[in-house]
């Protein structure tokens, strides 16, 4: 089995046409060291994990982006977005929380910017159980339609607002922020409710033509100027279009806007509406989607602009800034992916960069209310609660060597980790290409991105002399025990259920022996169906039938989507992309079934049954792909197990079992349990049942006031 080549690079240098990327820019009153700036983004910890999201920002700065802002911060308890979990600044009690974060970011010379926000006519109120107040009496724009309307602001409400929002702005000014936003983008808050009028039909001063409807953004701008003096910066953040044409918010109507506010801000941060659109999926966006939307702003104002676009091209951000389009290069999936982007390109070490892959996991965290999650970098908000670090792992805690076995997502992971903390690590691929199941998902339809996951981890383990690769090598038990490693870490991925068993079916469902049919892993071995007309059942509810169903739309195939679920692809509501999904789906002569349970299979069709009133359907098809649960790849996992007496004899130690050879699961889930295997190894034991990590608890009230 002979190794792969591998040596250390020289010392990198950066290349000079680069060197405009780290000039400062001057945003009012206060200095960004260089143009990376991590725009606002959410992160599912908010109030419940403080010091867990300041930790995590504050490794944001470590790595070099020079403005490091929270997410929405929600300014008044007359407006709150129960049950997302976001920062709060209702009153003095919120303030050493967020004053922890800006301490964090300054500990790195970097400048802390706060978005303040008021939901408005996003707000249901769930746990404060205010009435929601917006321009117009409408019901409340919310992701999970709560039946429940905002009534219509008056002149008094809007003194209120106003009131509230410059309480906050002194708040955070005391909580040691550089920069405080003033927020009106992504439809998401009261103020891009007043701009659009969509929402906004009034005939006050405050509604009808352009100049009103800015109004009350003049208003609250200046209110928020004049508190912070010549000692903080005030940016505006505005989407220049809500993609509705002349019935929404519009390019037009906002640079019409910005030229009436041209330099009223110290800051203009533009994006799009919603933020389905700000942050389109790799699948549905290419690198620079907003470009064509952004590009002519600067021309409106001499004040700074920053934008975002998944930017992860050193390139084509020197030709953003060279071509006159932004001035800083805003990023929120970028700086997670890789916290320490600026600081790679500062110092010649692009090859370096974790590129971010588009596949908005990140975003999930926020819809399920749990901390942000990252597939390329598994270190994202476990920096306070576990103690890791995107750039540095401890040295190793004993000589004894390492055989990792699958060159997955999981098993590239735990090599390359380990190898960086200093063990002599061997990893063995039975395949001829590493990568797993990203090599045959990255050639589906719209996910070439996510092949970044293998060669991110490959070039890392193609500079460690300590690893040995072997491709092309299956191993049996008897090759593990011979090779007499003291750790296995068993590695090898899982394959597609064909029976029918997942969410809806705890059994096999009955299939024809004539019946043709597969799974996404025939899929994505190139296998495709003989006969032209095809259903696919979706009992998984992620990405994985939705794709298949268009790529087999795409090559000429009479495709029928069918799901026990409302919609396709269900659970990609949570990465911003199922309504983009379906319209595809829709788009290229799909037929999505919605409703229906696949109870059998036989060679002419497939049987159906409605998930409600058990009324039976037959849909002619010529094949079926079932696309419902995964069985771990465990035959060498329970093969070593059945010979564990042997294992002394041969040196072996212990044998673990990671990734989706443990649990099927995302990628993310996969490449978090290779780095948690590399971190935890040869760890102090922990007492039994303690916590594998830190939270924080809520402090109990005085027993006088219950």
């Amino acid at each position: 089995m002979p190794a792969a080549t591998v040596g250390m690079h020289d010392r990198p240098v950066r290349e000079a046409r680069y060197d405009i990327l780290f000039e400062p820019v001057q945003i009012g009153p206060v200095t960004a060291r260089n143009r990376f700036y991590q725009v606002p983004h959410c992160n599912g910890m908010g109030y419940r994990d403080p010091t867990a999201l300041a930790v995590m920002r504050g490794v944001k700065a470590e790595g070099g982006w020079a403005v490091v802002c929270t997410e929405q911060v929600e300014l008044h308890y007359s407006s709150e977005i129960t049950p997302f979990i976001e920062l709060r600044l209702w009153d003095d009690n919120d303030i050493p929380a967020l004053a922890r974060m800006a301490e964090q970011i300054h500990r790195h010379g970097s400048l802390a910017g706060i978005e303040l926000a008021y939901n408005g006519m996003n707000g249901p109120n769930l746990y404060s159980r205010e009435v929601p107040m917006g321009p117009a009496h409408l019901p409340i724009a919310t992701f999970t339609h709560e039946p429940v309307q905002a009534r219509r602001m008056d002149r008094a409400d809007i003194r209120n607002l106003r009131r509230w929002h410059l309480e906050a702005v002194r708040r955070a000014k005391r909580a040691g922020f550089d920069l405080i936003y003033v927020y009106a983008a992504h439809g998401l808050g009261f103020l891009h409710h007043f701009l659009s009028r969509r929402f906004n039909d009034r005939t006050d001063e405050y509604g009808g033509s352009v100049e009103n409807r800015i109004r009350l953004f003049c208003e609250i701008t200046e209110d928020a100027k004049n508190a912070v003096g010549d000692t903080c910066a005030v940016p505006i953040r505005i989407s220049v279009d809500e993609l509705r044409g002349t019935a929404g918010l519009h390019r037009a109507e906002v640079e019409e806007m910005i030229g009436l506010m041209t330099e009223l801000p110290d800051l203009w941060d533009v994006t799009l509406a919603g933020w389905e659109n700000d942050s389109r999926t790799s699948r549905f966006a290419d690198e620079g989607h907003e470009e064509e939307f952004i590009r002519g702003i600067k021309r409106l104002t001499t004040r700074p602009v920053v934008g975002v676009g998944r930017y992860t091209s050193v390139d084509r951000m020197v030709s953003l800034v060279r071509g006159g389009v932004l001035d800083l290069i805003g990023a929120a999936r970028p700086s997670i992916a890789d916290p320490f982007l600026p600081k790679k390109i500062e110092e010649g070490r692009i090859d370096d960069i974790r590129e971010c892959i588009g596949c908005n996991i990140c975003v999930s965290g926020d819809f399920t209310s749990s901390p942000i999650r990252c597939t390329q970098n598994p270190t994202m908000a476990e920096e306070w609660r576990k103690g890791w670090h995107p750039e540095r792992v401890r040295p190793r805690g004993s000589d004894r060597p390492v055989l990792v076995i699958g060159g997955g997502p999981a098993g590239l992971e735990a090599a390359q980790v380990l190898g960086k903390r200093g063990y002599e690590v061997t990893l063995a691929e039975a395949q001829k290409e590493f990568g797993g199941r990203i090599l045959g998902e990255s050639r589906l339809p719209g996910l070439a991105a996510w092949i970044r996951v293998r060669d991110y981890r490959i070039g890392q383990i193609r500079k460690l002399s300590n690893v040995q690769t072997y491709l092309d090598n299956r191993l049996s038990a008897t090759d593990v025990l011979a090779l007499g490693a003291p750790r296995i870490v068993i590695a090898t991925g899982s394959k597609w259920r064909a029976d029918g068993v997942g969410r809806f079916h705890a059994a096999p469902i009955a299939i024809d022996a004539g019946a043709e049919v597969l799974s996404p892993s025939d899929i994505l071995a190139d296998r495709l169906p003989r006969g032209r007309r095809v259903v696919v059942w979706d009992d998984d509810h992620y990405y994985m039938a939705g794709v298949i169903a268009e790529l087999l739309a795409v090559r000429g195939y009479e495709a029928s989507y069918v799901t026990p679920a409302a919609e396709a692809s269900t659970w990609t509501r949570a990465t911003l992309e199922q309504h983009f999904i379906q319209e595809r789906l829709l788009r290229a002569g799909v037929r999505i079934r919605a409703h229906l349970a696949l109870t059998s299979v036989t060679p002419d069709g497939a049987e159906t049954a409605c998930v409600f009133t058990d009324v039976r359907e037959v849909l002619a098809a010529d094949a079926v792909v079932l696309v419902t649960a995964r069985l771990p790849d465990e035959e060498l996992v329970l093969e070593l197990q059945s010979r564990s007496a042997e294992w002394a004899d041969a040196g072996i130690e212990t044998v673990s079992v990671i990734g989706d050879a443990l649990a099927p699961a995302t990628i993310a889930h996969a490449v978090y349990a290779g780095r948690r295997y590399a971190e935890d190894l040869d760890s102090a034991p922990r007492p039994d049942d303690a916590l594998p990590f830190r939270r924080e608890i809520t402090e109990l009230v005085p027993n006088s006031d219950v």
